[in-house]
């Protein structure tokens, strides 16, 4: 498959081109700073701006898939969602752990020990995903990791959830970079969750 990864010099985006060339798909990176990436072998960097929708659907035209890895404060929803409308392709986002439920109607986020540095970002993740929601014509996925999301091993052993946020034994909601990239690929490849948004933790 032909991907474009927006934001691809970023933690999670360079360790999803990675997972993508990993399993012999042509990457597309996209970024403000693309020079801050190494060139190797099916893996094309350009220079583009998230907020221009004109130049968002021109890169991504032609391609199987954009996965949108970019701080939601620093982009905007409707232009992204219209670029990608624009340029006909399906749009994967790498969502916030805020939205997630830890009780039916209640969201990390609202909860009192939610750190307030955290809210303008989680909200404006919820945000987008509320605008994904309501769209009617595009072909949609938001992956949501868990609450401890940094880089670390590739071990390919994790759970899939829906809306509501995952723990582990240890009580702990956390996903490596390297295993939310193997199931944001498995998605791709699949489709399993057109139109939704789903979780990933151990």
């Amino acid at each position: 498959m032909k991907i474009a990864i927006i934001g691809v010099t970023g933690n999670a985006g360079s360790r999803i081109a990675a997972e993508l060339l990993h399993r012999g798909h042509k990457v597309t990176g996209i970024a403000r700073h693309p020079e801050k990436l190494q060139p190797r072998a099916n893996l094309t960097l350009v220079q583009g701006d998230v907020k221009n929708e004109a130049e968002m659907a021109g890169l991504l035209a032609g391609h199987d898939a954009a996965i949108h890895t970019v701080r939601f404060l620093d982009t905007d929803s409707h232009s992204m969602i219209a670029a990608a409308k624009r340029a006909g392709v399906r749009l994967l986002v790498v969502g916030g752990a805020g939205s997630l439920e830890i009780a039916p109607g209640t969201a990390l986020m609202d909860t009192p020990t939610f750190p307030a540095a955290y809210k303008p970002e989680a909200s404006a993740g919820r945000d987008f995903l509320n605008v994904l929601k309501a769209e009617k014509d595009l072909d949609w996925t938001y992956l949501s990791p868990s609450v401890f999301f940094a880089p670390g091993e590739r071990t390919g052993k994790f759970r899939i959830g829906e809306d509501q946020l995952l723990t582990g034994a240890d009580g702990q909601s956390k996903i490596s970079m390297e295993d939310y990239a193997i199931a944001l690929a498995d998605e791709v490849e699949q489709a399993r969750h057109r139109r939704q948004r789903f979780t990933v933790g151990y």
